[in-house]
């Protein structure tokens, strides 16, 4: 399983992977019942891989918000998507200390907390996100 072909269809609750595409559409596979089924081009589809949340300098990929739940959370399930807003916020505030409070809604927040709970109970392995982080953006090593 990769955030590259995990999606977010819009009016469809869950996380969904995609299994195979065809002209008209996609076979996506429910990652709560996994259940498959087809859904055209005309639904409205977010890549996970591709969100990313605003700060106030700049965007931050949603794997990376991910990865940063993970390690607070030891690879465990975070609080509930349902919880208070000012539960909600504080939480964010300590993964995402500076995100933009203007652009980021509670409602964004209840969608990145449920989406991260519902990649835990698919036993989703974040370190593929690490390993791909590394990949694309290789550190420097310093030179004595």
């Amino acid at each position: 399983m990769e955030l590259t072909k995990t999606i977010a269809i819009s009016g469809k609750p869950g996380l969904f992977n995609i299994i195979s595409q065809s002209k008209g559409g996609f076979v996506v596979q429910s990652l709560g019942d996994q259940k498959k089924f087809p859904i055209s081009n005309t639904h409205n589809v977010s890549v996970l891989n591709d969100i990313a949340i605003y700060t106030y300098e700049k965007e931050v990929p949603l794997r990376e918000v991910f990865l940063t739940i993970n390690e607070k959370e030891s690879g465990k399930k975070t609080i509930s998507h349902k919880s208070d807003n000012k539960t909600l916020i504080n939480y964010f505030i300590e993964i995402l200390p500076d995100f933009d409070q203007e652009r980021v809604y509670p409602s964004n927040i209840k969608k990145v907390l449920q989406w991260y709970n519902i990649l835990i109970a698919a036993e989703f392995d974040f370190s593929t996100i690490k390993e791909s982080e590394e990949t694309e953006n290789p550190e420097k090593t310093e030179e004595s």
